[in-house]
Protein backbone atom coordinates (compact mmCIF):
# COMPACT_ATOMS: atom_id res chain seq x y z
CA UNK A 1 0.00 0.00 0.00
CA UNK A 2 0.99 3.60 -0.92
CA UNK A 3 1.09 6.93 1.15
CA UNK A 4 -0.05 9.23 -0.66
CA UNK A 5 0.53 12.27 1.69
CA UNK A 6 3.34 14.37 2.39
CA UNK A 7 3.68 15.82 5.53
CA UNK A 8 6.57 17.39 7.40
CA UNK A 9 8.78 16.58 10.24
CA UNK A 10 10.53 18.90 12.35
CA UNK A 11 12.90 18.48 15.12
CA UNK A 12 14.11 20.82 16.87
CA UNK A 13 17.86 20.63 18.58
CA UNK A 14 17.16 16.81 18.79
CA UNK A 15 19.24 15.49 21.48
CA UNK A 16 19.39 11.50 21.22
CA UNK A 17 20.57 10.35 17.35
CA UNK A 18 18.67 6.87 17.97
CA UNK A 19 15.77 8.90 18.36
CA UNK A 20 16.36 10.95 15.14
CA UNK A 21 17.62 8.05 13.78
CA UNK A 22 14.12 5.74 14.24
CA UNK A 23 12.27 8.76 12.71
CA UNK A 24 14.37 8.88 9.55
CA UNK A 25 13.08 5.32 9.53
CA UNK A 26 9.64 6.37 9.73
CA UNK A 27 9.99 9.06 7.02
CA UNK A 28 11.00 6.27 5.05
CA UNK A 29 8.09 4.29 5.18
CA UNK A 30 5.40 7.24 5.52
CA UNK A 31 7.18 9.96 2.61
CA UNK A 32 7.55 12.70 5.12
CA UNK A 33 9.77 15.03 4.81
CA UNK A 34 12.40 15.73 8.29
CA UNK A 35 13.91 19.04 9.04
CA UNK A 36 16.83 19.83 11.40
CA UNK A 37 16.51 22.92 13.28
CA UNK A 38 18.85 24.53 15.18
CA UNK A 39 22.02 22.82 17.02
CA UNK A 40 21.97 19.16 17.16
CA UNK A 41 22.98 17.50 20.55
CA UNK A 42 24.67 14.48 18.40
CA UNK A 43 27.16 14.52 14.88
CA UNK A 44 25.40 13.23 12.07
CA UNK A 45 28.28 10.96 11.57
CA UNK A 46 27.12 9.34 15.11
CA UNK A 47 27.03 5.40 14.33
CA UNK A 48 23.84 5.15 16.63
CA UNK A 49 21.97 7.74 14.87
CA UNK A 50 23.36 6.00 11.18
CA UNK A 51 22.27 2.29 12.69
CA UNK A 52 18.94 3.17 14.33
CA UNK A 53 18.35 5.05 10.40
CA UNK A 54 19.59 1.53 9.30
CA UNK A 55 19.64 1.95 5.57
CA UNK A 56 17.17 3.87 4.91
CA UNK A 57 18.96 7.67 4.83
CA UNK A 58 19.08 7.51 0.93
CA UNK A 59 14.83 7.58 0.45
CA UNK A 60 14.39 9.96 2.98
CA UNK A 61 14.25 13.96 2.44
CA UNK A 62 16.45 15.62 5.28
CA UNK A 63 17.06 19.16 5.44
CA UNK A 64 18.95 21.24 8.12
CA UNK A 65 17.73 24.96 8.51
CA UNK A 66 19.51 26.87 11.53
CA UNK A 67 16.16 27.91 13.10
CA UNK A 68 12.07 27.32 12.77
CA UNK A 69 11.66 30.91 12.48
CA UNK A 70 13.42 30.57 8.75
CA UNK A 71 11.75 27.51 8.44
CA UNK A 72 8.35 29.30 9.51
CA UNK A 73 9.35 32.17 7.13
CA UNK A 74 9.81 30.04 4.04
CA UNK A 75 6.75 28.26 4.57
CA UNK A 76 4.13 31.03 5.28
CA UNK A 77 1.07 29.18 3.71
CA UNK A 78 1.53 26.25 5.71
CA UNK A 79 -0.03 24.98 8.52
CA UNK A 80 2.62 24.29 11.92
CA UNK A 81 1.67 22.24 14.81
CA UNK A 82 3.66 22.39 17.88
CA UNK A 83 3.56 19.05 19.46
CA UNK A 84 3.95 19.94 23.76
CA UNK A 85 2.99 18.23 27.09
CA UNK A 86 1.81 21.70 28.17
CA UNK A 87 -1.21 21.76 26.26
CA UNK A 88 -4.72 20.87 26.41
CA UNK A 89 -5.95 20.18 22.37
CA UNK A 90 -5.54 16.65 21.88
CA UNK A 91 -3.93 15.53 18.28
CA UNK A 92 -7.18 13.96 17.57
CA UNK A 93 -9.29 16.96 17.48
CA UNK A 94 -7.24 19.05 15.01
CA UNK A 95 -7.71 17.73 11.32
CA UNK A 96 -4.47 17.57 9.45
CA UNK A 97 -3.35 18.46 5.60
CA UNK A 98 -0.91 17.44 3.24
CA UNK A 99 2.28 20.21 3.45
CA UNK A 100 1.58 20.47 7.32
CA UNK A 101 4.63 20.83 9.12
CA UNK A 102 4.89 18.95 12.76
CA UNK A 103 6.80 20.47 15.15
CA UNK A 104 8.45 18.46 18.10
CA UNK A 105 11.32 19.85 21.02
CA UNK A 106 14.48 18.25 22.26
CA UNK A 107 13.72 15.78 24.31
CA UNK A 108 15.24 16.93 27.63
CA UNK A 109 13.44 20.29 27.52
CA UNK A 110 10.57 20.24 24.73
CA UNK A 111 9.54 23.42 22.58
CA UNK A 112 10.39 26.64 24.09
CA UNK A 113 7.11 28.17 26.34
CA UNK A 114 6.88 31.21 24.27
CA UNK A 115 6.78 29.82 21.36
CA UNK A 116 3.44 27.69 22.85
CA UNK A 117 1.84 30.92 23.94
CA UNK A 118 2.43 32.68 20.68
CA UNK A 119 0.05 29.85 18.98
CA UNK A 120 -2.00 28.31 21.47
CA UNK A 121 -4.21 27.22 18.81
CA UNK A 122 -1.89 24.79 17.11
CA UNK A 123 -0.15 23.64 20.09
CA UNK A 124 -1.38 20.19 20.75
CA UNK A 125 -0.56 17.05 22.61
CA UNK A 126 -1.34 13.55 23.15
CA UNK A 127 -3.25 12.62 26.26
CA UNK A 128 -1.12 10.51 28.64
CA UNK A 129 -1.97 9.55 32.25
CA UNK A 130 -1.33 12.29 35.13
CA UNK A 131 1.49 12.17 36.65
CA UNK A 132 3.55 11.38 33.69
CA UNK A 133 6.40 13.23 31.77
CA UNK A 134 6.21 12.79 28.10
CA UNK A 135 6.35 9.57 25.51
CA UNK A 136 9.64 8.99 23.59
CA UNK A 137 10.27 11.49 20.94
CA UNK A 138 9.89 8.65 17.96
CA UNK A 139 6.84 7.11 19.46
CA UNK A 140 5.33 10.89 19.13
CA UNK A 141 6.45 11.41 16.32
CA UNK A 142 4.87 7.81 14.83
CA UNK A 143 1.73 8.59 16.42
CA UNK A 144 0.79 11.76 14.91
CA UNK A 145 2.45 11.10 11.70
CA UNK A 146 0.12 7.72 11.34
CA UNK A 147 -3.30 9.94 12.42
CA UNK A 148 -2.31 12.27 9.67
CA UNK A 149 -1.89 9.92 7.62
CA UNK A 150 -5.14 7.99 8.49
CA UNK A 151 -7.38 11.38 8.26
CA UNK A 152 -5.96 12.07 4.40
CA UNK A 153 -6.46 8.10 3.21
Amino acid sequence: MKINSKFNIVLVEPEIPQNTGNIVRLCACTGCRLFLAGKLGFSIDSRHLKRAGLDYWESVEIKRVQSLDELRQKYPENTFYYLTTKSKNIYTERTFKDGDFFVFGPETRGLDENLLKQNPDNAITIPMNDGQRSLNLSNSVAIVVYEAIRQNG
